[in-house]
């Protein structure tokens, strides 16, 4: 049986009568439909503005929020050169001597690392002995003048108190002991290239090698290219640890240039723990 589907709830008209003119119910007036339309959009708007302003609270308070310190860590993992490289630069200061009481006369390049939350910075003495100004350029761009707080000739180590600070002071991590074939790397300024960075392998250690104090021993030697400029730097290795500071080369022509071996004070012995010297090393 197949029935015509009319409105619901609304009569047949009798048969023979024309149709009645059917009135609108309530919600089918145009100016109801309007006002529903009006009031639906008007809803959007309001629940699009909140989150809206509730997204932004939120960027606010986490813009708001201080960015954590930069500090000294070590890795769990090894890392590759370019990881240790970008994790020790903002400790890698350029060293730059000057004055008369050198004894060469002349100026002085060289590299060193800050060790200590209040700035202290370990590098070669040979790199400051007898200079008249001292001034170490950080990492972020500062500079500042520094004055030598105490060197231990035997071990050709200095410490420098520079007279300002960077905005952010950043600390090396410092390492422990070393063995032949382990992965170093080198962070120094050599011929004057700041920021410089080379890779190697711990080549010997217990080596002994003529300094401006005398004799060196004890030494940690290494292939990773050093050059003058590379003094007072770091020598890391593959956890981001400071090992040692860089010293000497070796170069039997005495040209001044690397042919392949370099020496660096352990940094225990640099910071007083042992070595040849008297034991007491630069203060920190």
């Amino acid at each position: 049986m197949i029935t015509d589907l009319g409105v619901v709830g609304e009569p047949a008209p009798p048969a023979g009568e024309p149709p009645s003119e059917r009135r609108p119910r309530p919600w089918e007036r145009p100016e109801i439909r309007r006002r529903v339309l009006i009031g639906v959009i008007v809803v959007w708007a309001v629940a699009i503005t909140a989150v809206v302003l509730f997204r932004g609270d939120g960027a606010g308070e986490q813009a708001a929020r201080p960015a954590p310190a930069p500090s000294p860590s070590a890795s769990d993992a090894p890392l590759g050169p370019p990881e240790v490289y970008q994790t020790l630069l903002p400790s890698v200061v350029r060293i730059e001597a000057e004055g008369e009481g050198r004894a060469n006369d002349q100026s002085a390049v060289g590299t060193g690392v800050i060790v200590n939350a209040d700035g202290t910075i370990l590098t070669a003495r040979h790199v400051v002995a007898g200079a008249d100004a001292i001034t170490v350029l950080y990492a972020d761009g500062g500079r500042s003048a520094a004055a030598i707080a105490g060197e231990d000739p035997k071990q050709d180590i200095a410490t420098l108190t520079p007279k300002t600070l960077p905005e952010t002071v950043v600390p090396a991590a410092l390492g422990g002991g070393v063995r032949v074939g382990d992965d170093v790397v080198a962070i120094g300024n050599p011929l004057g290239l700041t920021a410089s960075t080379t890779d190697g392998v711990v080549s010997g250690l217990e080596r002994s090698a003529r300094g401006e104090g005398g004799s060196m021993s004890g030494l940690i030697q290494f292939d990773a290219a050093v050059n003058p400029g590379s003094s007072g730097g770091p020598l890391i290795n593959d956890r981001a640890q400071v090992v040692g500071i860089v010293v000497s080369l070796a170069n039997p022509t005495d040209a001044g240039t690397f042919i392949g071996i370099g020496f660096a004070v352990p940094i225990g012995a640099a910071l007083g723990g042992g070595g040849d010297g008297d034991g007491r090393g630069p203060p920190l």
